[in-house]
């Protein structure tokens, strides 16, 4: 491997400082990009910060509040971790600027913790009366006081795609839409293709119903652009949209040093998972041994990879040098962790995250770094985390790194790379190297993403009905399709989504309901079409031809509660293989509640939550009251895959379910091995009565199958049990179904038997 090694020097970089104009005058030690952020907003519509991680983007975005002072504005940031110690900025930042604003954090756990007694219990009527008055929430915020909420993506999406409960739902989008004349989106390059479909759709609305005409603005916070985000923004720029760029390291002459030279190494991925944290493992060490004052960090992408370098470090006597942070560490364990010498951390530290130390050392806060790369984007985010040392007073000494890359990226002739060319040479090569793109963003927005944007666009229609403003949702709909690609028209995407309203409205109501409601539920005469379209072709002739009518299945749904039953279930498959389409959990399954007193993933803590799927591939475990204990740690690591009982023939299933968007009834998780099944203790959450997903044949699709894996898509073996053989096929679940539709595959079906077109 040693020959495939790069060595490259990455020169030092700097900030441009200069002076604050009289409204900027209380920041200290400004920066010409903060600056510029706020004069250049001015006249603006979308701001694009493009500073580098670690040099004030926050306080950039938030000086564009003193446009507008008394007007209320939302900072949304990409992590709960992350809106904690934004609140804590945003909070400095309105007191020394002396503002108005009351500065409130609005996570899901933040929500549910505010006052009950004036508005009710209910986080969205908590969320909507503090949109529109924090004072009927809060006793200490004076009346029509101006807020700055500071929340996650996934609160924005739920509030502005109308997905909170019927009662607040559309309170707290019309807040979301009109309230706020500031918006900042923080980090927004790590955002997955959901959250920015949602933030695209804001701005494509707040462009289409005018608002950035009556003065609102978009900030926009990222060090790294996706390729495909750059487009669309490009595209709104094209429909009108204002748009001001700003790169906070051009050279006026005032420069603050940023971060030192890194001495970086480029080596490839090795495809031995024990090969590798053995390598890492041994680096570490050495590092320490050589230098024992130096501060370092390994950041990995997979938590297991983390965990097994833990358990090689401890066992070479580093136990109380080295600390974790990774999604399950609660606060206590990360915090503690910041002050080790040797930080082991996930992809949690990707976003915002400081390494700050106390006391804080002259020189940078980490010395070397150890990371892998998934894509470019993080590639620039966790290489800007090493040698920061704005502000420091020591800044002239080199860091040093270690970057993993997918060894496809020396196929891709990486070692072409100039080698004396520095940081532009290293980005001009790692721009060409297809294994570091982020190939399904594009293809989720051409796909059924339209479908998902559908929903609040015919929300907003509905609200509009008989009002001006109506012709502004077909507008809004080219828009987002100029801006994001796709080949239905709105109206197709209109009955679609009125079909899979219908459908989800229908599955949650009993059957005593159905009989009585159905022709009066948004959407449930159209779903009640689609159902016969697909159950009965002879009875869809006769509806569409006129024989018959809607109305005659009234009597239908009375008399034949068969027939009844066939319909709820259909609406329960139905609205079941597009639920993952809105919603944020990637997971099939919610974290489960664990108890680790054996510290196979905590250092301190004993109690966390985690994600099933790893909690059945890497452990051995027992219920233990409300949670499950962690007991060993799986000798190999356990293979999981699903096994589905069809009641029916092998070849009605390959007629009627393969290569479809569907959910499957009678399909459980099973582990394995070294080839054979292992029993698999009962957990109650994961005995899920339908799971959506696409089934596919994986002889036809290997090549497919194996693109997908490389991407990220994860897919699952899956035994087919029908009543004359057995046989296996491939699973995607969830999501992962839908994406795989998006990207690779031009006539997968629907779950209403429509042929799928990307």
């Amino acid at each position: 491997m040693s020959n495939q090694k790069l060595v490259i020097r990455l020169e030092d970089r700097s900030i441009s400082a200069c002076a604050s104009p009289d409204k900027l005058s209380f920041i200290k030690n400004a920066l010409k990009h903060q600056v510029d952020v706020f004069e250049q907003s001015q006249d603006a519509d979308i701001i694009l910060d493009l500073a580098p991680t670690g040099t004030g983007k926050t306080k950039a975005g938030l000086t564009v509040l003193l446009h507008q002072p008394n007007q209320s504005a939302v900072y949304i940031a990409p992590t709960n971790a992350l809106i904690e110690q934004q609140t804590e900025a945003a909070t400095k930042f309105i007191k020394d600027a002396n503002l108005p604003h009351v500065v409130k954090s609005a996570s899901a756990k933040d929500i549910k913790s505010w006052p009950s007694d004036k508005v009710g219990g209910r986080p969205g009527e908590k969320l909507y009366n503090v949109l529109r008055n924090p004072a009927t929430v809060f006793n200490d915020v004076d009346a029509n006081t101006p807020i700055l909420l500071v929340t996650n993506p996934d609160i924005f999406y739920y509030a502005t795609f109308f997905a909170y409960n019927k009662l607040d739902r559309g309170n707290i989008a019309s807040g979301f839409y009109t309230k706020f004349s500031t918006v900042i989106f923080d980090e927004f390059h790590l955002y997955d293709a959901k959250q920015l479909v949602g933030m695209l759709f804001y701005l494509a609305y707040s462009h289409v119903f005018k608002f950035f005409q009556h003065g609102r603005k978009v900030v926009l916070l990222t060090a790294t652009p996706e390729p495909a985000c750059e487009l669309a923004l490009e595209n709104l720029q094209n429909a009108g949209v204002r748009i001001a760029r700003i790169d906070g390291e051009a050279n006026n002459g005032q420069l603050l040093p940023s971060q030192t030279a890194v001495n970086l190494e480029l080596r490839p991925k090795p495809d031995s998972k024990e090969e590798w944290i053995t390598e890492l493992a041994a680096e570490v060490v050495q590092r320490f041994q050589d230098n024992p004052n130096e501060n370092g960090a390994v950041i990995l992408d997979s938590l297991d990879n983390i965990n097994r370098l833990s358990d090689l470090l401890q066992q070479q006597g580093l136990s109380k040098y080295i600390g974790r942070i990774t999604g399950p560490a609660p606060q206590k364990d990360r915090h503690r962790a910041m002050q080790c010498q040797i930080i082991l951390a996930t992809s949690t530290v990707d976003v915002g995250f400081n390494f700050e130390r106390h006391p804080a050392p002259k020189r940078q806060n980490l010395d070397w770094l150890i990371f892998s790369v998934r894509d470019r984007s993080a590639f620039w985010q966790r290489i800007g985390r090493v040698g920061r040392v704005l502000g420091k007073s020591e800044t002239n000494i080199d860091s040093e790194a270690i970057a993993y890359l997918p060894a496809d990226a020396w196929e891709q002739n990486i070692t072409s790379l100039d080698i004396t060319g520095g940081r532009a040479a290293l980005k001009e090569i790692l721009d060409n190297l297809t294994c570091l793109d982020k190939p399904f963003l594009a293809a989720y927005w051409r796909s059924e993403a339209f479908l998902e944007i559908a929903r609040p666009l015919l929300e907003l229609e509905e609200l509009l009905e008989n009002l001006t403003g109506t012709e502004l949702i077909s507008q809004l709909f080219e828009t987002l399709r100029s801006v994001l690609g796709g080949n239905r028209t709105w109206t197709d995407y209109r009955y679609r989504m009125n079909i899979l309203r219908g459908a989800e409205t229908i599955a949650k109501k009993t059957p005593k309901e159905i009989k009585k409601d159905w022709k009066y539920i948004k959407g449930g005469q159209a779903f009640v079409k689609r159902f016969i379209k697909v159950t009965s072709p002879e009875e869809w002739d006769d509806l569409e031809t006129g024989r018959t009518t809607i109305e005659d299945y009234e009597n239908v749904f009375k008399k034949h509660d068969d027939v009844l039953a066939d319909l709820k279930e259909f609406a329960e498959i139905f609205s079941t293989s597009y639920a993952p389409l809105f919603s944020f959990r990637s997971s099939l399954f919610e974290s489960l509640p664990i108890r680790d007193p054996r510290g196979f993933l905590l250092d301190e803590s004993e109690e966390t939550q985690l994600d099933p799927f790893h909690l059945l591939r890497y452990y051995e475990f027992v219920q233990n009251g409300d949670y499950i204990e962690l007991t060993h740690r799986a000798s190999e690591t356990y293979q999981l895959s699903f096994r589905l009982r069809y009641h029916d023939r092998w070849q009605e299933f390959v007629n009627t379910e393969l290569n479809k968007l569907t959910a499957f009834k009678d399909c459980h998780i099973t582990r394995s091995a070294g080839g054979a099944i292992r029993p698999t203790p009962l957990i109650q959450a994961l005995n899920k009565f339908l799971l959506p997903g696409v089934i596919i044949c994986p002889i036809n699709n290997a090549a497919v199958i194996f693109q997908l894996k490389k991407q990220g898509i994860i897919s699952y073996p899956i035994t087919i049990v029908c009543d004359d053989l057995e046989k296996e096929y491939t699973f995607f679940a969830g999501l992962s179904g839908i994406l795989t539709m998006a990207m690779k595959f031009k006539q997968l079906r629907l779950p209403d038997d429509e042929v799928f077109i990307a």
